[in-house]
């Protein structure tokens, strides 16, 4: 055990394997294909390698990164309360990987180091990883990509739900469509496999969302703080004392400070709440549920 926490622990990070990434090398080995599943690790490696180094550099706490045979998750402790721009950074950091290998793979080819054949297939992997990442499915880049900028525009609760909905709905159909080739004498297994555990992973998170939401909402403070001390803007959110804490809660958005307008039956303002004593309200269970008039008017 003490060997293996070494061995998997570079640059002060956890590296995990997924269960998942073991089934796919057991049935590479079957198939004879196990030198190009150990190049594709490689390549998976130094992708996730990328978003790790990048989230450390900006000073994110990585708790584990988990390989996927066709990408991996880098686990961090901040959730929606960093900037977003650091967001996106951290995402992209890992196709850009996949970029210089191919300028690598080129250039060696070139030069006559490695086979056309062997260059080809390692291009391909490359290329596969990188775009089939940047699909809008959690928890691969393109769906953290696409959760990072509608967080600028719409509440950050609204955003996860969106961003769940449509990962479920993209990875039925990836799965579907695999299936669909046994039409043609065949399914394609390793698409299947995929498909079937972003659908899970989806679905998984959908159930969470809730808890994901609160982890957001537990580092709320920190990222209030960072965004008053630059300077910023407020961005009202104006509500009739009928509606519930918890509905409130929900309309928070990222990179935004709030003042929550309290209106009273006749449509006037009857008090400006900031977003400290909602919160304080909302993890008070007893008071989650109740009407903000109950506890600010």
């Amino acid at each position: 055990m003490i060997k293996w926490n070494r061995w998997n622990r570079w640059f002060g990070i956890t590296f995990r394997f997924h269960p998942l990434f073991s089934v796919v090398m057991l049935l590479s080995v079957v198939g004879g294909y196990f030198i190009e599943m150990a190049t594709l690790f490689g390549i998976v490696l130094v992708h996730e390698m990328g978003h790790a180094i990048a989230a450390k550099g900006f000073g994110w706490r990585v708790k584990e990164v988990l390989l996927l045979p066709f990408g991996g998750e880098a686990v961090v402790e901040e959730l929606g309360n960093v900037p977003v721009w650091q967001e996106i950074v951290v995402i992209i950091s890992g196709p850009l990987q996949n970029v210089w290998m191919i300028l690598i793979a080129h250039m060696l080819q070139w030069m006559g180091l490695i086979s056309e054949q062997w260059a080809a297939y390692f291009i391909q992997a490359n290329l596969f990883i990188a775009l089939f990442n940047l699909l809008p499915i959690s928890p691969l880049d393109g769906g953290k990509l696409l959760q990072a900028v509608m967080g600028l525009w719409l509440p950050y609760y609204r955003v996860i739900s969106i961003n769940l909905t449509l990962g479920l709905m993209l990875s039925l159909i990836l799965t579907l469509g695999s299936l669909l080739h046994v039409l043609r004498g065949g399914i394609q297994m390793n698409l299947f496999i995929i498909g079937v555990f972003l659908i899970g992973s989806n679905w998984y998170a959908y159930k969470g969302r809730s808890y994901h939401f609160m982890r957001f909402l537990l580092h709320r403070e920190t990222a209030v703080a960072r965004l008053i001390g630059r300077g910023t803007l407020a961005c009202p959110i104006v509500v009739s004392g009928e509606r519930r804490v918890t509905d409130v809660v929900r309309l928070f958005m990222r990179e935004k400070v709030h003042l929550i307008y309290i209106l009273d039956p006749h449509g006037s303002i009857s008090v400006v709440v900031p977003e400290r004593p909602l919160l304080q309200s909302y993890f008070n269970e007893s008071k989650r549920g109740c009407a903000i008039s109950e506890l600010f008017m």
